[in-house]
């Protein structure tokens, strides 16, 4: 899939999402605990905000609006590392259609509640994410529900794009963005659209060391399993689809990318709650990418996405 073809579905998308997702705001960033560029020339994209305290409510209320009206009546099934899960629960509430999330062992007990507080059924499946993916298309195709996958659906991706939409209303000169990065929705979505209307800025993905999945498929130039270790960015952990169509939009928008330590993903952490701001693993990520990458960028606009606020009770305690 070519970036020209979800494009008009992010347009689309921005028509009629916002009865359920909030536009977030973007605000200037605090003082860095790194050199960074001029006052006033870095920003913050708070999704954290959304809400469901992340930015997946955005493509799971797109992929759900998207459906036929028997595809709605036969309900949907989705998996997750929690928040595209509680995405898929919050809009299948408002639009009245039936969900089932399966979720791997690795996803904490309070994501499940939350979940579970929207309205959906949760089926505990396998120890990591792509089992319980695997497992979640397999029900859906044997009971004819709709799977609605994290990340490999262009309308999933063009629901992530709506960021974008905002943030060109918010900062249409914006020179870079720093975007955390898993099965690549998020950064598929986002990259499409500045791709095509603000083809100058830079698109940024950011991996912590320890799971960094889809930058070894890139560097590969195909989709290969890489070996991974925990890392406090659990909502971005685990393996990418084979044929997923991330793979080729990721290939098309992202510039570069970089990679962080668990260290420096929990020092951006403990840097973001001192600032008020909500953050999880993958927020970690994206500020500590821009920390360690800040010099390049003297004097151009950045925007670094907080994708979530949503940690689990375990690294919560870490934070202090």
């Amino acid at each position: 899939m070519l970036t020209s073809d979800v494009l008009p579905l992010i347009h689309e998308a921005a028509k009629r999402v916002y009865s359920v997702v909030r536009e977030t705001p973007l605000v200037p960033l605090p003082q860095t605990p790194a050199p960074a560029p001029a006052p006033g020339m870095a920003y913050a994209k708070l999704e954290q905000m959304q809400t469901t305290g992340s930015f997946k409510l955005r493509g799971a209320t797109n992929k759900l609006m998207s459906l036929s009206p028997p595809q709605a009546a036969a309900g949907v099934i989705t998996s997750s590392t929690g928040n595209h899960g509680l995405g898929v629960a919050a809009a299948a509430k408002v639009l009245g259609i039936d969900a089932e999330v399966f979720l791997s062992s690795q996803v904490s007990k309070a994501k499940q509640e939350k979940i579970i507080k929207q309205g959906a059924r949760v089926r505990l499946v396998g120890d990591d994410p792509l089992a319980a993916e695997v497992a979640a298309r397999e029900a859906a195709v044997k009971s004819g529900r709709s799977y609605v996958s994290p990340y490999n659906d262009p309308h999933v991706v063009a629901g992530q794009g709506t960021v974008a939409v905002e943030l060109l209303r918010q900062l249409p000169d914006l020179d870079a963005i720093f975007i955390a990065t898993g099965g690549g929705g998020l950064i598929s979505g986002i990259g499409t659209l500045l791709h095509h209307m603000a083809p100058r800025a830079e698109v940024i993905g950011c991996w912590p060391e320890n799971s960094a999945v889809l930058y070894e498929c890139l560097k590969a130039g195909r989709i290969i399993e890489a070996p991974e270790s925990p890392t406090l960015s659990e909502s971005t952990a685990g393996g990418v689809e084979e044929g997923s169509i991330t793979f080729d939009l990721c290939r098309e928008v992202m510039h570069h990318g970089v990679l962080v330590t668990e260290d420096e993903i929990l020092s951006a952490m403990r840097w973001g709650h001192a600032q008020g701001w909500a953050m999880e693993g993958a927020g970690g990520v994206a500020f500590a990418a821009y920390f360690k990458e800040a010099a390049r960028y003297a004097g151009r606009k950045v925007v670094v996405l907080n994708c979530g606020g949503n940690p689990s009770p375990a690294i919560r305690d870490l934070l202090g």
